[in-house]
């Protein structure tokens, strides 16, 4: 296991068997909103970033929109200030591994163990006062039993999505709106990026989404 990699309740014993979740604690939330009404969920991954995220943050502020930002573990730890800044807009943090590797599952149990657990503990060290993440995002999409049981077991609940803007390929504002928008209805959990290369593109989608989900008379909340 990396050097630094945390030993608590996650770890696995010396066989390198799994640890034990509590029971649905495993199950990936694909879609759902927490409370009722005509609600979505945004999500951003990859981030923080110093010139996507503080845009990002201020396009919610003045929408009175809330979001879950998946945050790479040594970014949070770089960026401390935007960590706190998520926590300080009423915004929820996720887990969202050490190394974004998309074929961590295909890796040994301590070396998940570390990607996770590390994680979590780098999220809520750089947001301070006691932060809690709920949340678990596996890079890529790459569940397997093992990454949701690792997850469940340190009180992440695995986090998928209903809804991908694809804005990672950059594909121009009227792509990623027309992504969204193939998917988008009440209890939907939209993918975006804060971070991980140019999101000039997201941040600009974003602006006329949060204006198209006002006029629609949508209200934004977190995964259920």
């Amino acid at each position: 296991m990396p050097s630094g990699s945390a030993s608590q309740s996650g770890s696995a014993n010396a066989a390198g068997q799994l640890p034990s979740a509590p029971t649905g604690s495993d199950r990936v939330i694909w879609s759902g909103v927490e409370g009722s009404g005509k609600s979505v969920a945004l999500t951003f991954d990859d981030g923080p970033d110093p010139q996507w995220t503080p845009q990002v943050l201020a396009l919610l502020a003045q929408h009175h929109a809330k979001a879950t930002f998946c945050e790479i573990g040594p970014l949070a730890q770089r960026y401390p200030n935007l960590t706190k800044a998520i926590i300080a807009g009423g915004d929820r943090l996720c887990d969202h591994s050490v190394h974004h590797d998309e074929q961590q599952s295909r890796k040994p149990v301590e070396y998940n163990i570390h990607e996770i657990v590390d994680a979590k503990r780098e999220i809520s060290d750089a947001a301070g006062n006691g932060a809690k993440l709920m949340y678990y995002r596996a890079p890529g999409g790459d569940w397997s039993t093992t990454v949701r049981v690792i997850a469940g077991a340190n009180h992440l609940r695995p986090l998928g999505w209903s809804d991908d803007a694809n804005d990672w390929r950059r594909p121009g504002v009227d792509g990623i709106l027309r992504n969204i928008n193939q998917d988008l209805r009440p209890g939907a959990i939209i993918l975006m990026h804060d971070g991980g290369g140019d999101r000039s593109q997201t941040v600009q989608a974003l602006a006329r989404l949060l204006h198209q989900l006002d006029a629609q008379g949508y209200s934004y909340g977190f995964p259920a």
